[in-house]
């Protein structure tokens, strides 16, 4: 009996080289014999990419062609915004069974998990210091993840661990009178995103209209950490949690 394949789909980035490799290296060690694949949801990614990865129903179609009849397809979205419910519609209208492996943030469990790899990376942070989290955004209603997270971290870690985002709720502009009121003279900048795009470099590190420069006009020292969160041996467990737990789901027959 063929093992059901594994399909991670991410939306891509066209400035980082092999960002995902880490990961399918360690789905594959997870989950042995299984089939696993990359599929990304960007056509403009697509089209830049040499290898010409597919598209996630261009994959589908494929494994049922090759006689498959389930898949497992595992969001590697933040959040469950725009983005991961065009990835529900899409697997909905393909010939294959499908399971749906959740984002990162989900369940309450996955938050609280993601403080604890957020505490052992921020064990160094000095007392006049703040962290910020800082996500592209969103205006789909999942945008409250970002607030369901700000309030778990400062559960959890206390008030300098900060959340923001470069569109929508919170921006810097809320930001900078709460590093004010605390006293902070030194911030630390993580991407709250999966791969260290063009929004890391540009947005958040860029030397004009950037995090770093609008926090340092405001008097702060910034240091800003470019690797994204698919760096992280605890996030790459997250998600292979997830994927599991849809694997688990999957009742063929």
């Amino acid at each position: 009996m063929k093992q059901i394949p594994l399909v991670l789909v991410a939306f891509g980035t066209t400035q980082v080289k092999h960002p995902y490799e880490e990961l399918l290296h360690e789905t594959r060690r997870a989950f042995p014999g299984h089939p696993v694949h990359l599929a990304l949801s960007s056509r403009l990614v697509r089209e830049r990419q040499r290898e010409r990865p597919p598209a996630p129903q261009e994959l589908l179609k494929t494994l049922h062609e090759q006689g498959f009849t389930w898949a497992v397809v595992q969001s590697l979205h933040l959040l469950a915004g725009h983005e991961f419910y065009r990835l529900v519609q899409e697997v909905q209208d393909c010939p294959l069974r499908t399971s749906i492996g959740l984002p990162l943030f989900w369940s309450p469990a996955d938050y609280l998990d993601f403080a604890a790899a957020c505490r052992s990376r921020l064990a160094d942070l000095k007392s006049d210091e703040a962290a910020i989290l800082v996500g592209h955004g969103t205006d789909h209603a999942g945008w409250a993840t970002y607030l369901a997270l700000k309030s778990i971290l400062f559960q959890e870690l206390g008030p300098r661990v900060l959340v923001g985002t470069l569109e929508g709720y919170p921006t810097i502009t809320e930001l900078i009178p709460e590093l004010q009121r605390q006293h902070i003279t030194r911030v630390r900048l993580m991407p709250l995103m999966l791969v260290s795009g063009v929004h890391v470099r540009q947005d958040l590190a860029g030397e004009e209209d950037s995090w770093l420069a609008c926090l340092t006009a405001a008097g702060f020292r910034v240091k800003v950490e470019l690797r994204g969160l698919l760096s992280w041996p605890e996030v790459v467990k997250l998600f292979l949690r997830h994927l599991r737990e849809a694997l688990e789901a999957v009742s063929p027959r």
